[in-house]
């Protein structure tokens, strides 16, 4: 996947709003299993919120790892929640359409 523009971004962040967070961070970090469920959620959903339960002076670095260890973009790093996209491979079983 190439790397999102900047208005592709704001798009995904739009899209994005009215979603729940389905992955928290907690005090264990970055782990096999966290990194797990990030994964699938973004094999099932495409776009999904991660909140930052810990570890808040270090999200960007964390988040920046978690977007390179599941091949997904960072869309976007508001207050304590990460949004991620990650297209699926699958064109007929994309959910959503970047302009």
């Amino acid at each position: 996947m190439e790397s999102l523009k900047g208005s592709q971004r704001k798009y995904l962040r739009a899209q994005a709003h009215h979603l729940s967070p389905v992955v928290i961070i907690g005090a264990k970090g970055v782990t096999d299993t966290l990194l797990g469920s990030v994964g699938a959620a973004l094999s099932d959903h495409e776009l999904i919120k991660v909140k930052f339960g810990e570890f808040k002076e270090a999200k960007k670095e964390i988040a920046g790892e978690i977007a390179a260890k599941t091949q997904s973009e960072l869309v976007g790093l508001i207050g304590n929640i990460a949004i991620f996209y990650r297209q699926h491979p699958l064109p007929e079983k994309r959910k959503i359409k970047i302009p």
